[in-house]
C-alpha cells in the first residue's frame, strides 16, 4: 500500500549528518565530530573538529518576520571581531562565504558555523560583576556600530512595527483569548506607541536585539579574559539604543524578578566606555513592556510549529498583567 507523502513543516537533521557536512564544505581538520544542542528558536549543534576546537552550527528557522538575516548578521560579527570586540565570529566556508543553506523536507535553511565562545556561561542576574562585563561589551558593540559599512542593508529594522504591531498581531491571533484581554493589549499598545511617538530625537544604533545577560559567555583566558564573549545576533538589526539597553532591564525585573543590583551594574558598565544620551536613558523604561509584547509574540508566533498548548491564552493574559503593573507604575521610576 502506498503510504501518503505529507508536506513537512519543521525537520531536524541527524547530528552525523551535520558533521557530514561540516567536514564537506570548511576547512577542519578531522575527524569533526557533532552533537545537537538545543532545539528551539534554531538548531544548534556542537561541532568538534580533529585538534579539539570547539564550534557552534546553527541552522535558523523560519519565524514569521521573514527569513534570518544571516548576510547582515555574519557581517557584522566579522566587522566586529576585526574591531577587537569579543564576539562568537563566523567561520569561512571553503568558498570563502560566511554563510549557506542546506536543503530540507520544509525547505533551504540558512546555516553557520561560529568560533565557540570559551569561557563559563554568563550569570548577570546573580553575579553583578558579569552584568558589568555585559554592559561594557554591548557598549564597545554600539560604539563601533558606525563604522560598519553595510549598517543600513539589514533586512530588519527593530522599530514600531516590528517591536510592536507583528506581535500584537501574532497575539490576536490566539484562539481563546479573552475579549476583555484582547481589548486591553490593543488598548496597551495604543498607548505605547503613541508614548513612543512623543519621545523625539531618540539614537539608533546597530543592535545586538537579544542582550538579556545570557547570550555571552564569560572568558577566562587569553585576550578577552574577564570579558562578556557575546553570541546570538540572529535578533539584531538597525534599532533604537534605549530598545537594546532595555532588553537587559527586562530581563532583570520580568517574572517578578528583583534583580536591580544587576541592573545597575549593566549600566555602570555601559557608561563606562560610553554615555547615554539621557532622552534615550529615559526611554529605557518604555522600552521594557514594548520588550516583553515582543517577547510574548515572539512565542505566539511559533504555534503552528509548537502547538496551541504550548502558547495558551491564560499564559497570554498573564504576560499582560506583567505589562499593565509596569504601566501602572509609572514605568518605575524610582528603580532607574
Amino acid at each position: 500500500m502506498d503510504l501518503p507523502s505529507l508536506p513537512v513543516l519543521y525537520s531536524t537533521p541527524r547530528a552525523q549528518a551535520v558533521a557530514d557536512f561540516v567536514s564537506a564544505h570548511y576547512d577542519l581538520p578531522g575527524p569533526v565530530a557533532c552533537k545537537l544542542l538545543r532545539r528551539g528558536w534554531n538548531d544548534t549543534y556542537e561541532v568538534r573538529a580533529g585538534e579539539g576546537d570547539r564550534f557552534v552550527f546553527r541552522i535558523s528557522k523560519r519565524r514569521v518576520r521573514g527569513d534570518a538575516d544571516v548576510a547582515w548578521e555574519t557581517a557584522f560579527l566579522r566587522h566586529l571581531d576585526q574591531a577587537g570586540i569579543p564576539v562568537a565570529a563566523a567561520i569561512p566556508l571553503r568558498d570563502g562565504s560566511l554563510f549557506t543553506a542546506i536543503s530540507l523536507p520544509e525547505g533551504q535553511r540558512p546555516v553557520v558555523l561560529f568560533r565557540y565562545a570559551e569561557g563559563r556561561p554568563s550569570q548577570a542576574g546573580s553575579s553583578t560583576a558579569d552584568a558589568r562585563a555585559n554592559g561594557v561589551t554591548l557598549a564597545r558593540i554600539h560604539d563601533v556600530a558606525g563604522g560598519f559599512a553595510a549598517g543600513d542593508k539589514g533586512r530588519y529594522r527593530l522599530d514600531h512595527d516590528h517591536l510592536l504591531q507583528r506581535p500584537l498581531s501574532s497575539i490576536l491571533a490566539i484562539e481563546g483569548l479573552d475579549v476583555s484581554v484582547r481589548t486591553k493589549l490593543v488598548d496597551l499598545t495604543a498607548r505605547l506607541s503613541a508614548g513612543l511617538a512623543e519621545r523625539d530625537g531618540l539614537c539608533w544604533t546597530l543592535c545586538h536585539g537579544d542582550c538579556h545577560g545570557y547570550n555571552a559567555n564569560i572568558a577566562l583566558q587569553g585576550a578577552h579574559a574577564g570579558q562578556a564573549v557575546f553570541f546570538d545576533f540572529d535578533e539584531g538589526g538597525a534599532g533604537y539604543l534605549a530598545y537594546d539597553i532595555a532588553v537587559f532591564l527586562h530581563c532583570c525585573v520580568m517574572y517578578e524578578r528583583r534583580q536591580h543590583a544587576s541592573w545597575h551594574a549593566f549600566m555602570e558598565g555601559y557608561r563606562s566606555i560610553r554615555a547615554v544620551p539621557q532622552a534615550d536613558f529615559e526611554a529605557v523604561s518604555l522600552f521594557v513592556p514594548i520588550r516583553h509584547l515582543w517577547f510574548a509574540g515572539e512565542y505566539a508566533s511559533r504555534i503552528n510549529e509548537w502547538g496551541s498548548e504550548a502558547v495558551p491564552a491564560d499564559w497570554i493574559a498573564g504576560q499582560l498583567d506583567f505589562m499593565l503593573s509596569w504601566e501602572e507604575e509609572k514605568l518605575a521610576p524610582g528603580l532607574l
